[in-house]
């Protein structure tokens, strides 16, 4: 079998692009003397330094000689790059041939561009969710068939707390044990893409204590991914109503996820739109 040719081998990209995000870097903008230098950006050594590793090993990943890094490497040398999410992922395909896990940011709102992209599913109910399942946008469909979030407090948006602790949200539910199930399944895995147990314990703590049934479903094995499939509501004012939804990985923020619940069909999108209308 051929070799592949230098420049297509893993290593030579993982260096390649090392030596073109060390040289885009302004040293003004660390408090770097600017001295004499022959090239822009960074010295291999200052970079080193900020990654707190040796500068010879830094410089024979940059030649493409270093051998593989491990995760926790290319971690602190995305941050001594100053590499933005995209480059950061990119870093790590080249340089370990996967993604590198989620980094999760508390946020209170999303981009207002986002934001209209809800809105604009005027009969579909819609939401953005965090990993710990915070719902952090929606659109009007979604408080009018859902639940309208803005009359909660921020820190009671949280749907596994709805599902498991709201009466409410537990009545409208045709099988409640079945949602709650494959609920804390999906919540699971993004448990698992949070990948830090400081991030999902608290919650879990919080949800066990006035819920033994999310304290047992929760020590049960089994991971769902929340993909697509459709959900039952009984809706007091409109009865029974399906819908169909899809989840979505937000670009750019992997730790935001938007879900859509589309009417299953033409009687239901007529309820919605006359809830709404």
């Amino acid at each position: 079998m051929a070799s592949l040719p230098a420049e297509s081998r893993p290593e030579s990209r993982l260096g390649a692009f090392l030596k073109d995000r060390r040289t885009r870097l302004d040293p003004a903008a660390f408090g770097l003397p600017p001295g004499r230098r022959r090239t822009p950006g960074l010295r291999r050594e200052e970079v080193a330094q900020r990654a707190h590793i040796s500068a010879t090993w830094y410089t024979w990943l940059e030649q493409g000689r270093g051998g593989a890094p491990s995760a926790d490497v290319l971690e602190r040398i995305a941050q001594a790059l100053l590499l933005t999410d995209a480059e950061r992922e990119h870093l790590f395909l080249v340089g370990l041939g996967r993604a590198p896990e989620v980094r999760y940011r508390p946020t209170d709102g999303v981009s207002p561009r986002l934001q209209r992209v809800l809105d604009a599913l005027t009969l579909s109910p819609a939401m953005i969710k965090t990993l710990t399942w915070d719902v952090v946008a929606w659109n009007r469909a979604a408080a009018a068939v859902l639940t309208d979030y803005g009359r909660l407090p921020p820190e009671d948006r949280n749907i596994l707390w709805l599902i498991f602790c709201d009466p409410r949200v537990r009545a409208h539910q045709f099988d409640w044990e079945s949602v709650a199930r494959f609920v804390v399944s999906a919540f699971r895995v993004d448990a698992a893409r949070a990948g830090g147990s400081e991030l999902i314990q608290p919650l879990v703590d919080e949800l066990s204590a006035p819920s033994p049934e999310f304290a047992a479903m929760w020590r049960e094995p089994g991971m769902h991914h929340y993909g697509e499939g459709v959900k039952q509501l009984r809706h007091p004012e409109l009865g029974a109503l399906s819908l169909e939804y899809s989840a979505f990985l937000v670009d750019g923020r992997p730790d935001l996820t938007m879900l859509v619940y589309n009417p299953a069909s033409e009687a239901d999108a007529a309820k919605i739109a006359r809830l709404i209308g």
